[in-house]
């Protein structure tokens, strides 16, 4: 199927939020990673989210060069072309986009889609982060209000984090207490009195409750997905609004537990990043091939090798099912197993 319209998209997070499900959106950087999405996505029977940051882009250019919105051009266009082959809708966003990064990565590709949309056609990404995290709260919410009412006018979705995730991804690191790593009520209701709750543009939250970014075992962050609910009780509260008004992201999930996803899901999250756990799985596959075949992909005491074996594409497909397999793995912890729309 082709990649999601925003009509499409819009109905993909409508269905998950009154269906009590989330859709993993993968993280990628490479054409061999994105195959390797589509694939799991597609053995899952599950529509999903493919998502690039400012560092997995700056590889699409090409590492020496590090021309990220040409990087993420470059992604979109890749998608659009190769995900007509696969009978499920997928939807292309852009993740993690701090204050630094604006000039060179989420600005210039809204002015893209602008340009596409003013001669008839569809945005070229369904939503985009804007990541205030690491500025004061107040001015995070000024810079959203600014760039939602330009994705409006594409029809895209924006995607705002309220709350700090701690650990480290594509260099935008965060240290500090642990309290900074729980958005509070207060936080989120200054955030709603300045983007409205749909009538200015729709827009997605990514609030915080002890993630972190990278590797972690289980047990090792403290993790409060019940926070969420007490969030959308007192943000429906005070909005007069219905039962969980706010859609949620769910950053940093890497060793979560099934049922700490579980509560995130039934308290609103309708989509959740994944990252490290399936670039270990695709690295993981490579290692496991390379030591298996080492005299095939070596050319051991004088030998000639295996071509077979040190071609790329012969452990590029290892990598790549490795890869889907853990997808397939996030569509059943999330609920999005089976439930495609295409």
């Amino acid at each position: 199927m082709p990649v999601a319209t925003p009509d499409q998209y819009a109905d993909m997070l409508d269905r998950a939020k009154a269906g009590g499900f989330a859709y993993p959106a993968i993280n990628v950087s490479s054409s061999q990673t994105i195959n390797a999405v589509l694939q799991g996505l597609t053995e899952a029977g599950s529509d999903g989210i493919l998502q690039v940051t400012t560092g997995g882009a700056d590889y699409f250019a090409g590492h020496t060069v590090k021309a990220r919105s040409t990087g993420a051009l470059a992604f979109a266009k890749y998608v659009h072309e190769v995900a007509k082959n696969y009978p499920i809708t997928v939807a292309l966003h852009t993740d993690h986009c701090p204050k630094p990064a604006l000039e060179d990565f989420v600005l210039p590709l809204i002015a893209a889609s602008e340009e596409v949309v003013a001669a008839g056609g569809e945005p070229i990404f369904q939503s985009h982060m804007w990541d205030g995290s690491a500025v004061p709260l107040a001015e995070n919410i000024e810079i959203a209000q600014e760039l939602l009412p330009r994705l409006k006018n594409i029809n895209a979705i924006l995607e705002v984090e309220i709350g700090v995730v701690g650990g480290e991804e594509d260099g935008v690191k965060h240290e500090g207490s642990n309290d900074a790593l729980y958005t509070t009520t207060g936080d989120v209701a200054q955030a709603v009195e300045a983007l409205g709750l749909g009538d200015q543009g729709r827009w997605i939250a990514a609030l915080t409750f002890g993630n972190v970014h990278g590797v972690y075992k289980p047990g090792n962050v403290k993790l409060k997905p019940e926070l969420l609910g007490e969030i959308q009780e007192g943000i429906a509260a005070k909005f007069g609004a219905g039962p969980k008004p706010l859609d949620l992201v769910f950053h940093g999930g890497s060793g979560s537990t099934d049922e700490e996803i579980a509560l995130a899901v039934a308290n609103g999250v309708i989509k959740m990043n994944i990252d490290t756990d399936t670039q270990y799985a695709f690295t993981r596959s490579v290692a496991g091939f390379m030591f298996a075949n080492y005299d095939g992909v070596l050319k051991v005491d004088g030998e000639v090798g295996n071509k077979k074996a040190y071609d790329p594409r012969a452990w590029g497909k290892v990598a790549e099912s490795a890869m889907a397999a853990r997808v397939v793995a996030a569509t059943q912890q999330l609920g999005s197993h089976g439930k495609s729309q295409s």
